[in-house]
């Protein structure tokens, strides 16, 4: 795998130095340029914990991912760029308050002057490593700050308009992309799956959000939300001109 092509894929600079400054640009920029998506999965396209396989996927083939290929792929360039980086589990809190099946999210821990949560392959959350400290950070996306549960298990929280959600637990001990085989099966075939019953296409913009839920396109920006229902001509469309995914092509590849 080339570490320059997966910078470039992304419109990153090679770092210089492993600073918070420069963690925070490659998250903020992997997340604006690699979206997340299930395309594969709602397509019954086998997904595999394979990172030449992901590479192949996300860096040759301008494609983005879930969870375990996004930060399955972030953690090898981080780990290559220097960076003390290690996979850890998360347990996912549904908008109704209950959880998701245990361990199935995948997100990573860097360790500089303290840990810091970096995450990106969680959709809409924070686009900036979130330290575990305690301390709030804010961004366009939102505020939010990490609680501790117990010796090796914290939250994720993000705060909305005096209100508090908490968005995963996860843990500090250290995973291997192949820990989550379990979680990446059931995520790609379970009616219990959020990423089993419609397409949905997700990156980060400079000042907000673009998303394609269905046949919906939602923009975000500034705090602002517009949603336009989509014809299947126009849906093409969008994820040629805002994703960068040619649809047809993968659907010939189907085939």
């Amino acid at each position: 795998m080339n570490k320059e092509e997966y910078l470039k894929r992304f419109k990153a600079d090679t770092i210089q130095e492993n600073f918070l400054q420069n963690l925070s640009e490659l998250q903020s920029l992997h997340m604006q340029n690699i979206p997340f998506e299930n395309l594969d999965v709602i397509r019954k396209t086998p997904i595999y914990l394979n990172l030449e396989s992901i590479y192949d996927k996300i860096v040759t083939h301008h494609r983005g991912g879930y969870c375990y290929e996004l930060n399955g792929l972030f953690h090898w360039l981080l780990g290559q760029l220097g960076f003390d980086a290690k996979l850890i589990s998360a347990t996912v809190q549904k908008p109704d308050g209950s959880w998701s099946k245990a361990d199935t999210h995948a997100a990573i821990l860097v360790k500089l002057d303290t840990l810091y949560l970096v995450d990106a392959g969680f959709g809409d959350s924070t686009i900036s490593p979130i330290p575990i400290g305690g301390e709030r950070h804010t961004d366009h996306s939102g505020t939010y700050r990490i609680q501790q549960v117990d010796d090796v298990h914290y939250d994720l929280i993000r705060e909305n308009e005096d209100a508090e959600k908490v968005l995963y637990r996860f843990s500090t001990e250290e995973k291997q992309l192949a820990d989550f085989h379990e979680g990446c099966v059931f995520n790609q075939v379970s009616k219990d799956s959020p990423f089993t019953h419609d397409d949905l296409v997700t990156r980060a913009t400079e000042h907000g959000r673009i998303t394609l839920s269905g046949s919906q396109l939602t923009r975000s920006e500034n705090g602002e939300k517009e949603k336009t229902d989509l014809s299947a001509d126009e849906k093409r469309q969008v994820l040629k001109d805002e994703f960068s995914i040619n649809l047809d092509a993968l659907e010939e590849q189907l085939q």
